[in-house]
């Protein structure tokens, strides 16, 4: 017993010490983010020099021009390209949802429309036929359908906090609605917006064809204008509408992924990162410019203060993951091939917000070491880290190697679904100090990841 209690003595001053040492360093990383920090400047110069930025579009290899630049000038001991094939899809020009009915004191108008991201291009006019979802449309018979404009409209659900996950009960309309509407014979579709707020402002995303099924034209109009249609269908049931769209697929085009290091004693990498290609409709502020120029600024922000990793720590802009996620395959294919072994990878992906928490993709002993960090973290509004999905760039990581531990980084999510994929995602919409509360965050979570050597953590 008293060597038991001895031990104790010993080790419980360690602890305290480590503790404060910490808490002291993490302090640090706040105070040059917050005070110093260069990632609202950095994210101005990417979203207002490239621009909208497509993968596979000239903006988009401006892009990576520019965050190599913004690496090499922080004097990153090594910055380089990794190259990658993309698709490359071009918007051209399309016009708005114009509404018409013979139906005596019915007003023609016109409602806020985009195509969706990757549609043929094509006019259409017709009947709408208003669904919640597939299980909506395939009660219909197909005389119902054919020859008719399919209108999802099912939203986001208002009843969860979590955003991203209101998100996930209504994206599959966009994805794969082209696909359901064209197997009963629809000849377009028009998708309510995945947004939680009722705006005018349509918001574009990726959407699925089969070479099995007709492909037909796929367009989204605002929450205020699908709010506005479902009404008027139902005061004006010889309600019309025309539409089109100047979609074109130029194929496969090359772009690259963009690589930034500090050299740690080890060979291992922990990755931060973000994905470097934005929808086109603006200059993708949030998704995803804030977390490519906040992984920047972990390692700025590290270097600055002298800090010797044990792990190499890498700063990752994937290309096309709104279209393709070929970059983070590319990345992982890479990783695979040299050896390469990630003891962690951590995705910003979810916009420029305070910071929240993190979810972790590891075994649950993982987690619960990791949230003995949450102390360390909750002084500066970091009070979540647990189970969950970390991000669809880190995941072929996992394939891989399954010890690698992925982190998704979680900032408060009520505001994002308004920018999201939408004209509004611009510089402008990001508040300076939220941005930089994030990058902090993040530069914490890796200093403690690395000092503390997960990799080495053996987990039963």
């Amino acid at each position: 017993m008293k060597r038991l209690l001895l031990a104790a003595a010993l080790w419980l001053p360690t602890v305290f010490v480590q503790a404060q040492s910490d808490s002291a360093f993490i302090a640090q990383l706040f105070e040059q983010a917050l005070s110093k920090g260069k990632a609202y400047s950095d994210l101005r110069d990417l979203c207002k020099q490239a621009g909208p930025r497509l993968s596979g579009s000239p903006a988009a290899a401006k892009a990576v021009q520019l965050t190599a630049e913004k690496m090499r000038n922080y004097a990153f001991d090594s910055v380089f390209f990794q190259d990658v094939m993309v698709p490359y899809w071009v918007r051209n020009e399309e016009t708005a949802l114009k509404l018409s009915s013979s139906d005596t004191g019915f007003h023609s108008r016109d409602l806020p429309l985009c195509a969706l991201g990757g549609s043929v291009a094509g006019m259409v006019s017709g009947e709408v036929v208003e669904v919640l979802g597939w299980n909506d449309l395939q009660k219909l018979p197909d005389e119902q359908v054919k020859g008719k404009i399919v209108f999802f409209n099912r939203p986001m659900d208002a009843r969860m906090v979590y955003t991203f996950g209101a998100y996930g009960t209504c994206v599959d309309q966009r994805v794969y609605g082209a696909i359901w509407a064209a197997s009963k014979g629809a000849k377009g579709i028009l998708v309510r917006s995945m947004n939680l707020s009722i705006d005018d402002y349509p918001h574009t995303g990726s959407m699925a064809y089969v070479d099995t099924i007709a492909k037909i034209p796929a367009a989204a109009i605002s929450t205020q204008g699908a709010e506005e249609l479902s009404a008027l269908l139902v005061k004006y049931p010889n309600l019309s509408v025309s539409y089109a769209l100047g979609g074109e697929n130029k194929g496969m085009a090359l772009s690259h992924n963009v690589i930034g290091e500090l050299k740690g004693k080890k060979k291992d990498i922990i990755a931060v990162g973000g994905h470097l290609d934005a929808w086109d409709m603006a200059e993708g502020a949030h998704d995803d410019g804030a977390g490519c120029i906040q992984s920047i600024e972990v390692l700025r922000l590290l270097k600055t203060l002298n800090y010797t990793p044990n792990y190499t720590l890498r700063s990752v802009m994937w290309m096309n993951e709104e279209n393709g996620l070929k970059g983070a395959l590319a990345y992982a294919h890479r990783a695979d091939s040299l050896k390469e072994n990630h003891v962690a990878a951590i995705e910003a992906d979810r916009g420029a917000f305070a910071p929240r928490g993190f979810f972790i993709q590891a075994d649950q002993k993982m987690v619960e070491r990791m949230q003995t960090w949450l102390p360390l973290l909750e002084p500066y509004g970091v009070y979540m880290i647990k189970s969950g999905g970390a991000g669809a760039d880190v995941g072929p990581l996992a394939r891989v190697n399954e010890k690698t531990v992925l982190v998704g980084f979680v900032p408060d999510s009520q505001r994002y679904f308004d920018y999201h994929h939408a004209a509004t995602d611009t510089f402008e919409s990001v508040n300076k100090r939220e941005l930089e509360l994030g990058a902090a965050a993040l530069a914490s979570l890796i200093y403690l990841m690395d000092k503390y050597e997960v990799g080495s953590w053996s987990m039963p």
